[in-house]
């Protein structure tokens, strides 16, 4: 029996540089209390929890939750690099959609620290060595960061079949300031036009400036989810509800297309997007806004072809014309996405449900995307996991 599943409450903390934070544990329970009373439920109904974060040792999930009552309730802890938090909520959706409980929580954090994101266990072996060895032969430049060197190569990848410049992806950073600016929770809220990108220090010659990959960045979001049988019964907002979603792993193309687009996720996406769309009955121009992963301005503009909402070679283009803005075609990251608003990994899928949540209740202020009713969210994990989820107003 499939029941149908609501996001009754959210809560999202204001995202802060490394250092500038307040320890994990305190924005775990921050945000998990503004979800509650955002929902109007006790913690004592909820059966489930699932927390996600990547860096931090093992049960940091019952150590943040643990402060709102110790109920003996099942806490699940879930690591799934950059999807984590939309993989927590993966599972507090299927919880709910299979009849397993009614009302459960999900809950995402990070405490991050400065510079580019490294592994946490070098005396092992890593979960990238395919991703690695692919990228060494695609792309070289060793000397240059992994993360910047595989959605780098991506971009490069897009520029050398397609002909797109630099200055598009600046377009995209320059977009997801102007959208920031009206975001009180974003880390960065100061807009930068597409001349301060471009003047920005160059990461990758050609390639990358600073200011197109996203900053560490530390916080928290939670969500509740429940039924709709139990969100009628106890009077809850029954605004907003998941009318689809779809976890996706990595394709064999991943490696053997040779081609970075792929080694990122350009796949995974296509195809988590595709079942959400086929089993929501709808297609790429239904969706009114986008909450997507935009860890660099490159897997943006790569994202917009793979989630079907411009053709393959038309980005440069989509964004050129404007349709990922406020008057085109769809609203795209109307947060500011991880580029302005920030990039705390466990945080991040969570952050995306805070903010569509509120656009399909229209509540998100200054923000608000005009008469929004299906908002899709995309979130991507290299190593990988992707989810997409499917929002829809009641």
């Amino acid at each position: 029996m499939s029941h149908t599943v609501i996001v009754a409450g959210v809560g999202m903390i204001p995202f802060a540089k490394p250092g500038a934070s307040e320890p994990y544990n305190v924005m775990g329970e921050k945000a998990a209390r503004q979800a509650l009373k955002d929902a109007g439920v006790d913690y004592k109904a909820i059966e489930q929890a699932f927390v996600g974060y990547v860096y931090g040792d093992s049960t940091c999930g019952q150590r943040a939750l643990y402060p709102l009552g110790m109920t003996g309730i099942p806490v699940l802890n879930v690591n799934n690099n950059c999807s984590t938090g939309s993989s927590a909520l993966f599972l507090a959706r299927q919880a709910v959609q299979s009849g397993a409980a009614e009302c459960v929580l999900a809950l995402g954090f990070e405490q991050m620290q400065p510079g580019a994101i490294k592994a946490a266990f070098p005396d092992r072996p890593t979960p990238f060595e395919q991703f690695d060895q692919v990228t060494d032969e695609l792309v070289g430049h060793p000397e240059i960061p992994l993360a910047l060197r595989y959605f780098g190569g991506a971009g490069k990848a897009h520029m050398d079949k397609y002909g797109t410049r630099l200055e598009t992806f600046a377009a995209i950073r320059a977009k997801a300031s102007r959208h920031a600016v009206n975001n009180p929770l974003a880390l960065f809220r100061k807009e930068v036009s597409v001349d301060d990108v471009m003047a920005a220090p160059m990461m990758w010659e050609g390639v990358m400036t600073r200011l197109m990959a996203c900053p560490p960045t530390c916080g928290a979001a939670a969500a509740v989810i429940c039924s709709e049988a139990y969100a009628k019964k106890h009077g809850l907002n029954r605004q907003v509800r998941i009318a689809a979603q779809a976890m996706t792993t990595d394709f064999s193309s991943t490696f053997e297309a040779h081609d970075m687009m792929r080694v990122v996720g350009y796949d995974m996406a296509r195809e988590a997007g595709r079942k959400v769309y086929e089993s929501a009955g709808i297609g790429p121009k239904d969706i009114d806004v986008v909450e997507l992963h935009d860890c660099f301005a490159q897997n943006e503009l790569i994202t917009y072809e793979s989630l079907g909402l411009c053709p393959e070679g038309g980005a440069e283009k989509f964004v050129r014309d404007g349709d990922n803005t406020y008057g085109g075609q769809v609203v795209t990251n109307p947060s500011g996405g991880l580029l302005s608003k920030g990039h705390p990994l466990g945080a991040t899928g969570l952050a995306q449900c805070y903010e569509l949540t509120h656009q399909l209740r229209g509540t998100a202020e200054q923000r608000q995307v005009k008469d929004a009713r299906t908002a899709l969210q995309h979130n991507l994990g290299l190593g990988g996991a992707c989810v997409v989820t499917l929002y829809q107003a009641a």
